[in-house]
């Protein structure tokens, strides 16, 4: 009789346990489950929702390069991507004087995306490549008239000569303008391999994160050139804003297609105000 009684036990035993463990194998099941539910997935080409009012509003975005003087021997490619410091402050100048303020891209995103309010006469000013310059008249400049700048650096240049080092791109930033990222060394982001990511846009992010100790979210395609594999990449990255400079905005991924105006040397003041409100 005892027997039985200690065997009957035992089979209750092993019974309890399996029926514990069962339970909890499916509780565990049911948590991947509904983690799995809420995990977002990644939608290589998901169509963005925005607000009516990224047709409805035109906010011009400057691109500028070199802040040099220029000579007459410059090719004709330095010459198109360079503006004079006295050409480039009266135009600074008359952004102030017809009531313009400057705007992060974090704003820009979020007026069309969220419809939160804008000034009046938004104007965002970008400067490629981190030049030395950029900081030293550039920055200096629009400080003068309370503007804040988008510096896209191309982190290859950090510290090497005629570009800026590491603790300008942190004043920058420690000042209130933006830093973005403008790849490694420059190369087109349509020729890019698998590997090519990590370097050309992960890492970049990552290095100008460490040196500003702030999110880095603005892309600028080196060259204004892109394609949609590219502006995936770039999203996937962590970037929510990135700029050309050529072509139209793509309806389908129009927050990374933003268009910027390459401003010229030659204009007058009154042909660089014109051409800020062509895009409307």
């Amino acid at each position: 009789m005892n027997v039985l009684t200690s065997t009957s036990k035992f089979v209750l035993f092993n019974s309890v346990m399996f029926l514990l463990i069962s339970c909890m194998s499916c509780s565990d099941k049911e948590k991947k489950i509904e983690q799995a539910k809420h995990k977002k997935k990644i939608h290589y080409h998901e169509k963005q929702t925005l607000t009516k009012n990224f047709k409805g509003k035109y906010v011009p975005v400057l691109c500028y390069h070199a802040i040099r003087e220029i000579n007459k021997d410059d090719s004709a490619n330095k010459k198109t991507y360079s503006v004079t410091p006295s050409n480039f402050a009266t135009q600074i100048k008359a952004l102030a004087d017809n009531g313009y303020i400057s705007i992060t891209p974090e704003k820009l995103r979020d007026f069309y995306t969220k419809q939160k309010p804008l000034p009046e006469k938004p104007i965002v000013i970008t400067f490629d490549d981190g030049r030395k310059e950029q900081y030293s008249i550039g920055a200096t400049t629009l400080e003068k008239h309370h503007f804040k700048g988008v510096f896209f650096i191309m982190t290859v240049t950090i510290g090497k000569e005629n570009y800026m080092n590491k603790n300008e791109i942190k004043s920058l930033s420690d000042k209130g303008h933006s830093i973005g990222c403008h790849t490694w060394d420059h190369n087109k982001v349509t020729g890019y391999k698998k590997d090519d990511w990590e370097k050309q846009l992960s890492k970049p992010k990552h290095q100008l994160e460490n040196i500003t100790h702030k999110p880095v979210t603005s892309f600028a395609y080196p060259y204004g050139v892109w394609n949609r594999t590219a502006a995936d990449s770039i999203k996937n990255n962590g970037f929510t804003t990135a700029f050309i400079v050529y072509g139209k905005p793509d309806a389908s991924v129009p927050l990374y297609t933003i268009k910027r105006i390459v401003v010229k040397n030659s204009w007058s003041t009154k042909d660089f105000l014109n051409n800020l409100t062509k895009g409307m």
